[in-house]
């Protein structure tokens, strides 16, 4: 008995009349004649020894020995198919395109992006900012990077890179810091808070995570973005809430001050990465961004 594979042509042509139950679309997938197609699968059977099609009525039906043929060769074309989509997008030209809320690219990412760069000078990173929801499945990312909360969905790779703590900060400009810096977590709830309409649950979770009620909050002026949320802020319009990590510099600079510290969410800073598209330059950017969070924590 022959034990060499079948032509790869012939598995071919057979694995897309298999998939599209149609040896004319086959042809019209694969480019060539319906009668190249219908050549190709009787080299296979001929070559196999069984037959893979019967008729049926004007088309055609797959024999059982057809349906186990099409099970194992669409596995394996699709395994291919996945490999080759990786190994185009890992070309030396192919740049990585990574998705980031604008407030996380601004204020945590671009000051440590020349950094990035250096170190790994091959992953040609080009990033791509949103606010609001972001759509991990948006078709041209390779991966994307913000907060969210467990569990994780089954077509996703997430790579779980920092535990989010939030808390208020303000700024030394802000005409009650002196008071303020001295002052009790609760004293707070007098303060008129400035928050983003795109984190609503984060002045509550902090309260709640100080044993205060929330009810109490005063909630003063909105900014629709987390960005412009800590340019009030910094000029002193009021008391903010934020992730550590996003003002992390702002403190060490004395930008900014915590007085009343963070409290843990259930929120991950993590990086999401579409199952169906393994990419290894995923897993070395998880690596980095994982030490540079535990080189700042």
């Amino acid at each position: 008995m022959n034990q060499a594979l079948p032509p790869l042509n012939a598995l071919r042509a057979f694995e897309a009349a298999a998939r599209l139950q149609s040896v004319s679309q086959a042809a019209a997938e694969l480019s060539v004649t319906h009668g190249a197609v219908s050549r190709q699968i009787r080299v296979l059977e001929e070559h196999l020894g069984v037959a893979l099609f019967s008729k049926e009525g004007r088309g055609v039906k797959l024999t059982d020995a057809g349906l186990r043929l099409r099970d194992a060769a669409g596995d394996a074309f699709e395994r291919l198919r996945g490999a080759c989509i990786e190994l185009r997008q890992q070309t030396a030209d192919a740049p990585f395109v990574l998705g980031c809320p604008g407030s996380l690219l601004a204020r945590w990412f671009i000051p440590r992006l020349d950094r990035l760069n250096r170190e790994l000078p091959d992953l040609h990173l080009q990033l791509s900012a949103s606010e609001g929801e972001l759509d991990p499945r948006r078709t041209g990312l390779d991966a994307t990077l913000w907060y969210a909360e467990p569990p994780w969905p089954a077509d996703m790779q997430v790579h779980e890179l920092a535990v989010e703590r939030i808390g208020p900060v303000l700024s030394p400009h802000h005409p009650r810091c002196s008071a303020l810096s001295q002052a009790q977590p609760g004293d707070v709830l007098s303060e008129p808070l400035l928050y983003t309409a795109s984190r609503p649950q984060a002045w509550p979770a902090w309260a709640s995570g100080n044993g205060l009620d929330p009810a109490r909050l005063k909630m003063g002026q909105g900014f629709e973005h987390l960005y412009f949320l800590l340019e009030a802020a910094l000029a002193g319009l009021g008391v903010a809430i934020a992730p550590q990590q996003l003002v992390a510099d702002d403190l060490r600079q004395g930008r900014l001050l915590a007085p009343w510290g963070f409290v843990e969410t259930r929120a991950r800073l993590a990086l999401w990465v579409p199952s169906r598209q393994p990419d290894r330059r995923a897993e070395r950017l998880a690596a980095w961004l994982r030490n540079e969070m535990d080189s700042a924590a």
